[in-house]
């Protein structure tokens, strides 16, 4: 009785992460507010202290609250490892770009179109997962892979209503920016996603030390971006400029989601996240018809989403039998890629 309401809690903590993440967001770059905007780019820096902040803490807590013991990890595993630090440089950058095209992808595209987009994130780690660790899939798995991509061309296929039509000539510029950031995301994801697994399964060291030598460089390149391409609004209104209490719950959400994760992972099997990622699509869609006011659904796009959720379920159950010990496995992986690819 108490594994299945853990099971059920779980479903309902991965339902609200991700979805809450991808709504909040979308509805944090549509708000029309005075003043100015706040920059994604400095969303991001603040998300990666966050996550630094908070992976010390954990790293802090498993050596008994110890100070020193604190400080000779953090020696002897980052500043006297200078080469296994540098592993880290690749995918941190990675993650940095894919964390400020996420904010693209939600300027311009609805929280609904978005999240069934996004869902060919497992086509490319299950593409990387093959090419870089030679990890066999199952007929399923590939027969799933082909429905997710009939899926997502079925929600990108445009509406012949004429009000369609005239919104869709409106927003075509949009639309494209948009579909071309959450389609690098997808690429991005997968490649950084099975790089850092590959660097995990290498090495023995905490994975709160990984990430927070993650979070160093992604706070480095995060730092270049926003000083890069919003340099000259930082310095008239500052990077905080356009912040409120949406904007923090963006940023909280985005840099503790994989904590969240890590928590219920273990209680989640297989169909639980099929579940999980269908209603989250399904929920998305509701509240940006409903809500957000910024989808106008078509049987067509209904279709596609259909196609998605069963691919999703349908790759879960080929990972479900039996399969070579190769590492964390692509679910899981996967999972901690709907946050950015991290555990924290």
């Amino acid at each position: 009785m108490a594994s299945s309401r853990l099971k059920y809690l779980s479903l309902g903590v991965l339902v609200f992460q991700t979805t809450s993440l991808v709504l909040t967001m979308r509805y944090s770059r549509t708000l029309q507010a005075e003043g100015p905007r706040y920059l994604a780019s400095s969303a991001v820096v603040v998300a990666e202290v966050m996550k630094i902040l908070t992976c010390v803490m954990l790293v802090f807590k498993e050596h008994s609250y110890s100070m020193r013991a604190l400080n000779s990890v953090l020696r002897q595993e980052i500043a006297n490892k200078p080469i296994e630090t540098l592993k880290l440089a690749i995918p941190s950058g990675i993650y940095t770009l894919q964390n400020n095209l996420l904010y693209v992808a939600l300027s311009n595209l609805d929280a609904a179109t978005y999240q069934v987009t996004y869902q060919l994130k497992i086509l490319t780690t299950a593409l990387f997962s093959v090419s870089m660790l030679g990890r066999r899939l199952g007929v399923y798995q590939w027969l799933s892979l082909l429905i997710l991509m009939a899926g997502v061309a079925l929600v990108q296929w445009p509406s012949e209503s004429p009000a369609a039509s005239e919104k869709e000539a409106l927003s075509a510029g949009s639309q494209f920016v948009g579909v071309t950031a959450v389609l690098v995301a997808c690429c991005s994801s997968g490649f950084a996603g099975v790089y850092f697994e590959k660097i995990l399964k290498e090495s023995k060291q905490s994975v709160w030390v990984r990430n927070i030598q993650l979070g160093m460089f992604g706070l480095v390149f995060g730092l270049f971006g926003m000083l890069a391409y919003d340099g000259e609004r930082v310095k008239e209104s500052g990077m905080f400029q356009g912040y409120n209490t949406v904007t923090w719950v963006v940023v909280a959400l985005q840099a503790l989601g994989g904590l969240v994760i890590a928590a219920v992972i273990k209680y989640a099997d297989n169909i639980l996240k099929g579940f999980a990622t269908s209603l989250s699509i399904i929920l998305s869609t509701l509240i940006s018809y409903f809500w957000l006011q910024d989808f106008d659904p078509t049987g067509v796009f209904f279709l596609g989403a259909v196609l998605v959720i069963a691919a999703t379920f349908l790759y879960g159950y080929g990972e479900a039998g039996p399969q070579p010990q190769q590492g964390i496995g692509l679910s899981r992986l996967t999972l901690q890629q709907q946050l950015n690819g991290r555990s924290c």
